[in-house]
Formats: structure tokens, C-alpha cells, sequence
């Protein structure tokens, strides 16, 4: 039995069904945009990428999480 998907990863599946592109190649444009601040990447997913505010939401919340999370 597997876990249950929770926090912005839960809608990667659906993310990737809509707009056709795996989340990763999400992430590496979302990574090499100049632009830093949450709020700005979710508004240019969404005007220059047609994301719905949900989606361009969790995917730049767990990208930055990501970037910012302590290197092992």
C-alpha cells in the first residue's frame, strides 16, 4: 500500500495530464526564469504558460522548497 500524496506534489498528476508536460521540465523553467518571489513566478506560469492559479501555485511552492531545502 502506498502513501497517500500530500501538499503541492498531490497535484502533479493532474499537471501533468492538462498541460502535457512532465513536472520536471515545469521545475527547470520555473529555475531558470530571472524571476525569484512566489508570487511573481505564479503570475507568470499563469499569463505566459496558461497555468491555473492552483497549479502554478503548488509547483512553484515545492520548486522553491526544493531549492531552498539544507543540501545533504
Amino acid at each position: 500500500m502506498s502513501a497517500q500524496v500530500k501538499g503541492p506534489a498531490s497535484y502533479f498528476p493532474s499537471i501533468e495530464k492538462k498541460y502535457g508536460r512532465p513536472v520536471a521540465e515545469w521545475k527547470d523553467l520555473i529555475r531558470a526564469s530571472p524571476l525569484t518571489r512566489h508570487m511573481e513566478l505564479v503570475a507568470w506560469l499563469k499569463t505566459e504558460h496558461g497555468l491555473g492559479h492552483g497549479h502554478a501555485n503548488a509547483l512553484v511552492a515545492h520548486t522553491l522548497a526544493e531549492d531552498s531545502a539544507p543540501k545533504a
